[in-house]
């Protein structure tokens, strides 16, 4: 089917009182994983190309997007494609022509002002393209390699009062909170401060976004979910799947050279594991 724009899939999941999962993809059994494990469960479903991901494949979005789109294309269930962690302006500008619907413009590394500023920038040129926008205010944490924020550092929290005005500000239509997640995570013991999460809920009127999920345990995504998360970001649980499925089977298998019996173990984990966090997520049916 068409792809459908993150802004509605996201909308669907908020009247629905559930989440959307968008799974960040790297590969091409990345993106086959994540639509059929979508389509097991007949769930809808974001996929996320990072600006990391973007580094990897030689500095070009286009190949991947592509594989992308034709996928999703071809998939049973509705499929966004998003523009993920964006801090350069030159990608940020090739979404609309890539086929994205919505990007993540990652300013939150600068000061609180430069952030405003540059968000402000980004929505602007984003909306005039049609283009929904999500920012994030606060550290969430684990990127490239960075350790997560102590849980009463300047900014390790997103502030409530500091992100309606942010909010209002830059005009971004998702804001991705720091409730205690963090990127990178390859165990499943975060914490998440729904205290803070139940004030940041009822302060903003737009979506809010947990990053860093795939560190959260399932009660504690269920419950995110209940306090008024609408878009989860899983990219870590993934990789741990497809590469510890590859790693078991080439350790009982020494022999093997054809990239095609390993590559599909590793698919077909992952496809597993989309599939059980679509069902704890509790997202909308297609």
């Amino acid at each position: 089917m068409p792809l459908v724009t993150t802004g509605e899939l996201v909308t669907r999941a908020g009247q629905a009182h559930s989440a959307v999962a968008a799974f960040n993809i790297i590969t091409l059994e990345h993106i086959e994983a994540v639509i059929a494990g979508a389509e097991s469960v007949q769930s809808p479903v974001v996929l996320q190309v990072s600006e990391n991901a973007v580094k990897f494949r030689y500095g070009r979005l286009l190949p991947l997007a592509r594989a992308a789109v034709a996928a999703a294309e071809r998939a049973a269930v509705p499929v966004g494609l998003h523009l993920d962690h964006i801090q350069s302006d030159g990608l940020l500008r090739q979404a609309p022509d890539a086929g994205f619907s919505s990007v993540m413009y990652d300013a939150a590394r600068l000061p609180y002002a430069e952030n405003r500023a540059a968000t402000r920038a980004a929505a602007d040129w984003a909306h005039a393209q049609g283009l929904w926008i999500e920012a994030e205010l606060g550290q969430v944490g684990g990127k490239d390699g960075q350790s997560a924020l102590d849980a009463h550092a300047p900014g390790a929290r997103t502030d409530p009062d500091q992100a309606r005005a942010f909010v209002a500000d830059t005009a971004v239509d998702a804001l991705a909170v720091a409730i205690g997640s963090s990127h990178a995570m390859t165990t499943r013991t975060a914490t998440l401060d729904h205290a803070l999460l139940k004030r940041l809920s009822g302060t903003l009127d737009v979506p809010l976004v947990l990053h860093g999920s795939s560190g959260v345990p399932d009660d504690e995504l269920t419950a995110a979910v209940a306090g008024g998360i609408t878009k989860v970001n899983v990219g870590t649980a993934l990789n741990i799947a497809m590469t510890g499925a590859i790693r078991e089977f080439l350790a009982a298998h020494p022999e093997a050279v054809d990239s095609r019996t390993y590559l599909s173990v590793g698919r077909e984990a992952m496809v597993r594991t989309v599939a059980g966090i679509l069902r704890t997520l509790g997202a909308p049916t297609a």
